[in-house]
């Protein structure tokens, strides 16, 4: 019992630092700091899936924690610093929203997450019950940070964080997904990054820039 009662409250730390970190993105008007944060992320993402598969015993979630590493903490990573670098676009000038609001309205989304899951948390018998809720918090703050952000970098790295909380929202609720589902998931992560890095790069040609607002003219 004490063995589990430790192995559930290492899963929440790990689960607050990828919340933690998810501030810290919204933070940031760095491109290459919110990459490098997404980076780091991913990592506690991969840490808090080894230990799910520690304590349940269920080993498929291995190989989702090692994916985690090598394509979310790594590949991924390098692909975008690669675009940031061809682009020569190092800082977000201007956004949506201001970033003291942006982390007011984050404030706001984790409190909607824990109201809403505290029912579902009271009936769990999980012992990643207590990462549910910050999962759904996360998921929310990647859906802000694509609204409120205007460069085509950062909206991608926003996405990627909605899929790193759905990713550990699966793994809080049930444990992982079959893991043919994973790879499939993880496969469409790298494609869809690498379909964003090309469209970023046609944006920054066509409009010699990659504000994504420039496309609103196209519709003229």
């Amino acid at each position: 019992m004490a063995h589990s009662d430790i192995g559930s409250q290492l899963v929440n730390i790990c689960s607050m630092l990828l919340l933690v970190t998810t501030f810290a993105i919204v933070s940031q008007r760095r491109l290459s700091a919110c990459v490098d944060l997404f980076a780091l992320q991913s990592v506690f993402l991969a840490v808090t899936a080894a230990l799910v598969a520690f304590l349940t015993g269920i080993h498929h979630i291995y190989v989702a924690a090692l994916l985690t590493i090598v394509i979310k903490a790594i590949i991924i990573p390098l692909i975008l610093k690669r675009v940031i670098e061809r682009l020569n676009v190092t800082r977000e000038l201007v956004l949506n929203i201001n970033i003291p609001a942006s982390l007011l309205i984050c404030g706001g989304l984790v409190i909607l997450a824990l109201s809403v899951t505290q029912p579902i948390k009271e009936l769990g018998f999980l012992l990643t019950k207590d990462s549910l809720a910050i999962s759904l918090a996360i998921i929310l703050i990647g859906f802000f940070t694509m609204i409120s952000r205007r460069k085509a970098v950062t909206q991608v790295v926003g996405f990627l964080v909605v899929e790193n909380g759905i990713f550990l929202g699966a793994t809080a609720a049930a444990y992982g997904m079959p893991l043919i589902v994973e790879l499939g998931v993880f496969f469409d992560v790298l494609v869809a990054a690498l379909i964003i890095g090309i469209f970023t790069h046609r944006l920054q040609d066509t409009f010699d820039s990659v504000d994504v607002s420039k496309l609103t003219g196209m519709k003229e």
